[in-house]
């Protein structure tokens, strides 16, 4: 092993490899969170921003726009998923990772100057379309660049524990936007000034943060994986060299569709969902919220230990099957709650079997192609497949809902959760049958 890279090369850990995996797991991991707040501190604070940019007196079609913006990003990921996975694949997961977060930063910068609606027209929701546009080819190429640089550092038999960290991360993004929400809300300014003012203060923070992790992964080491592969083999890093592997790009689809549905519904889509269709206060929502993704957070690594112990197979159809029974009466039941607990409850139950999806589809994922179109491999069909089911359930829920039939939205999650297990009873478990060690 040299100086430069870590990787997989042996099952046996000595402790300065131990240390040097860790290290890189967490400065990966680190920057993941970062681009995650960033990202969600838009849906943090939509309920603030969303009158200064969509203005109109229904607040419904006020988070309906923010919603369909929001899902409009997701267009930008196959394009990001490609551009930074050709540069992960080609020159290495330090650089791809490193200029995805810069490019985070920008897009988080542009949202925090954005004059508004009042101040300079149509002009002003362009702009912010144009920043969640860059945010979102970031997001397009992080996911793939990451779960293929966590996957590739971790040692064989604790890959599935080490991979579910990108989740740790990107729920902890979301996690940290919340605390930045919950004090401006209640230690530093008034609901007029957030209203105001106060929202873009969380986009000026993802900034510098960005800044700060682009630093960070500049120090990364290459991985062992892609060094011995680009000594041996010459990267594809094209869409012609990916369709030579339809089965597993297909795979990638299928069993990404209902998960990634079910991620959004009970994170993003929960902000609106407790307090337009629940009826909770801001304050109970924000703190409802909060809670369950800490229960969220704190399954990842579990389910991800789990599922190295068994394998990835039972985890998945775990989900599967718990999403497509469970998912219904969890809605309708948290739609008829008045209670704050109640419905915390209810949203952490969902995140008993939501975990089994997001706890190890990056690793899933990555072990499914070998290193030299692995990125692209992970972060093109995921990037298709989010932007089509992920991105647009927020949007969907609450098109559902101006029609009088949100439960409308229920069926069309468990349903797609459904289509996802079909694949999980198909597919192979890969963690015994893994393509991680073919450096080719």
């Amino acid at each position: 092993m040299t100086e430069q890279a870590i990787g997989v090369g042996s099952d046996r850990l000595d402790a300065r490899d131990v240390e040097r995996r860790v290290k890189a797991i967490f400065i990966g991991s680190v920057g993941n969170l970062v681009e995650w707040y960033d990202f969600y501190a838009y849906t943090a604070f939509a309920l603030y921003f969303a009158p200064a940019f969509f203005p109109n007196s229904d607040p419904v079609v006020q988070q309906l726009n923010a919603a369909v913006l929001f899902a409009a990003t997701f267009l930008m990921r196959p394009l990001g998923g490609w551009l930074f996975g050709y540069l992960a694949d080609h020159f290495g997961r330090r650089l791809s990772l490193t200029l995805s977060v810069v490019c985070m930063c920008f897009g988080s910068l542009i949202i925090a100057v954005t004059p508004t609606y009042a101040s300079i027209g149509l002009a002003a929701p362009a702009i912010l379309a144009l920043a969640r546009v860059i945010e979102g080819l970031s997001l397009g190429g992080e996911y793939g660049a990451s779960a293929t640089y966590l996957s590739e550092v971790a040692d064989a038999k604790h890959r599935g524990f080490y991979s579910s960290f990108q989740y740790v991360t990107l729920i902890g993004g979301q996690l940290t936007a919340i605390i930045v929400l919950l004090l401006l809300q209640k230690v530093f300014l008034t609901p007029e000034q957030l209203k105001a003012w106060g929202w873009r203060i969380p986009f000026v923070i993802g900034a510098l943060l960005a800044i700060f992790a682009a630093v960070m992964r500049r120090g990364l080491h290459e991985t062992d994986a892609f060094v011995q592969a680009s000594k041996t083999v010459k990267p594809t890093g094209s869409i012609l060299g990916l369709l030579q592997y339809p089965r597993e790009l297909l795979l990638v689809v299928g069993l990404t569709a209902g998960g990634t549905a079910a991620f959004y519904t009970f994170t993003t889509y929960m902000q609106t969902f407790v307090k337009l269709s629940v009826g909770l206060t801001a304050d109970q929502t924000t703190l409802v919220v909060f809670g369950s993704l800490v229960f969220a957070t704190l399954l990842q690594p579990i389910y991800g230990a789990v599922s190295d112990r068994i394998g990835r197979k039972p985890v998945l159809i775990f989900f599967g099957l718990a999403g497509t029974l469970a998912t219904i009466p969890i809605l309708t039941t948290l739609k008829a709650t008045k209670s704050p607990l109640m419905a915390f409850l209810l949203i952490c139950a969902a995140w008993i079997f939501v975990a089994g999806y997001t706890s190890i589809n990056a690793v899933v994922k990555a072990e499914l192609f070998p290193t030299k179109i692995r990125a692209l491999g992970v972060g093109i069909p995921y990037s298709i497949t989010v932007s089509i089911f992920g991105g647009t359930a927020p949007a969907v829920a609450l098109y559902f809902k101006t029609l009088g039939h949100e439960e409308w939205f229920y069926y069309y999650l468990s349903g797609i959760i459904f289509l996802s297990l079909i694949i999980y009873g198909a597919m192979r478990d890969t963690k015994h049958e893994s393509a991680m060690h073919r450096h080719e």
